[in-house]
């Protein structure tokens, strides 16, 4: 059957087809580096608007943000796919172990996103839906190793990926008033290489880099709420829990024996209807990153006896962060809608913690965006989007500890850099 015609109903194909794509999901994980380490947006409509989506939902990816926001929805499918491509790179500068040097950490330059949803009414009051997308990851592959200098050896770099798969359930109380639930079911996967030089600072020496793939499974819980204040205006605020990871090959690396859980994340929005053509949106996000012990303990414990692995041991020092979007979109016809946005972030690494951070550089601040859908006649959706994320350098300060093994790394300065394009298509049923 051509993929432009309506999505088959029969109920084994149905399954089918979604066992497919969550197959092809799992073997094409995110990578992928906007906020911190997070997604800037999920659902190419949103991430035309620079990620807003509290109070907006627009597709079935809404749930990722608000399950209350499904009640809003009419039976639909929707599918996409994201092409990501990130440049990060480092400098260490002033160090007693070698000469001034540039690291490009561009080993893979290019990433493929696939995401999913679907979104069924169930009743008046009730509605469910499933989505299943990347929340986040990160990526370097230095061929030129940076850490080199200190013992590391071949090439180096680090590779996290986080796929949610998220149910969701919502209540409508009267015309204005929404509920929902959903959980995330989180699947990671992580590998790190060339970092075998720490392994004389670890309490697990065995286990600190070049073992292979290794994978975690967590379950957390979003609630979220939304509500029609007058004619055109939505307000809509949503909380996520923490979820629990654990990296067991990886136990000798990361805080508290391989532990890697994803951080608590809240965030509410607006959004105002003007007139029928245009619609303004704003969000504001928190991401706990300081209250997850690998992402968030600094690196200075380990210059104190402290060894990587630790109970509450050294990590990558990152604060948590606020993310602020704005988005618009106007309805040029009944056919045609265009968006455009902009995303600022709070920098989540301090200038003090650039060395570790060489592996994980999620420093861009600020993104710019623009996207369209064009609506076929039978109902049925094309959009896209492209995202700009400016390039940022995070510039050490006092950042590589001086002195010798096991008390320093000779001194001097680290900086990292992250500069990054998006872009992304959708094609979306109405069922």
């Amino acid at each position: 059957m051509p993929l432009s015609t309506q999505l088959p109903t029969h109920t084994p194909r149905r399954h089918a087809l979604t066992l497919s794509l969550l197959s092809a999901l799992s073997m094409a994980l995110p990578v992928q580096a906007t906020n911190g380490y997070f997604a800037h947006g999920y659902g190419v409509k949103s991430q035309g608007m620079a990620g807003v989506g509290y109070a907006l939902p627009q597709d079935g990816l809404a749930s990722a943000f608000n399950p209350a926001g499904i009640a809003e929805l009419d039976d639909r499918f929707d599918l996409g796919a994201t092409g990501f491509f990130p440049r990060r790179s480092a400098d260490i500068q002033g160090n007693a172990f070698g000469p001034d040097a540039h690291f490009e950490g561009d080993g893979r330059k290019t990433f493929v996103i696939p995401e999913f949803a679907w979104v069924h009414r169930l009743s008046p009051r009730w509605s469910t839906g499933l989505a299943v997308y990347g929340n986040g990851g990160l990526n370097t592959q230095f061929k030129d190793n940076p850490f080199a200098r200190f013992g590391g050896s071949g090439e180096a770099g680090v590779n996290l990926e986080q796929l949610f798969i998220t149910p969701s359930l919502a209540y409508r109380i009267g015309e204005n008033h929404r509920f929902g639930a959903a959980l995330n079911i989180a699947y990671q996967r992580f590998y790190a290489r060339g970092l075998g030089l720490f392994a004389g600072f670890s309490q697990a020496p065995d286990n600190v880099s070049n073992k292979g793939t290794d994978s975690s499974v967590g379950v957390g819980l979003r609630l979220g709420w939304s509500s029609t204040l007058a004619p055109g205006l939505t307000l809509g605020a949503s909380w996520a829990s923490k979820i629990d990871g654990r990296f067991d090959k990886y136990r000798g690396l990361f805080a508290d024996n391989g532990g890697f859980d994803i951080p608590e994340n809240y965030g509410a929005g607006i959004a105002y209807k003007p007139s029928d053509a245009w619609t303004l949106a704003a969000d504001v996000q928190r991401i706990r990153y300081s209250q997850t012990g690998s992402v968030g303990n600094s690196l200075a414990p380990l210059l104190q006896g402290v060894p990587l692995g630790a109970d509450n041991g050294p990590g990558f020092g990152w604060r948590s962060a606020t993310t602020y979007k704005f988005g618009l979109s106007h309805a040029l016809s009944q056919r045609l809608t265009v968006r455009a946005g902009y995303s600022h972030v709070d920098q989540p690494i301090p200038a003090n913690e650039t060395f570790f951070n060489i592996l994980a550089p999620g420093v861009v601040e600020d993104h710019l965006t623009a996207g369209f859908t064009f609506t076929l006649r039978d109902g049925d959706e094309f959009s896209a989007f492209v995202t700009h994320g400016f390039g940022k350098t995070v510039n050490g300060r006092n950042s590589i500890p001086a002195g010798f093994p096991p008390g320093g790394f000779g001194g001097g300065e680290a900086n990292i850099r992250l500069r990054e394009n998006i872009v992304g298509i959708a094609y979306a049923w109405k069922l």
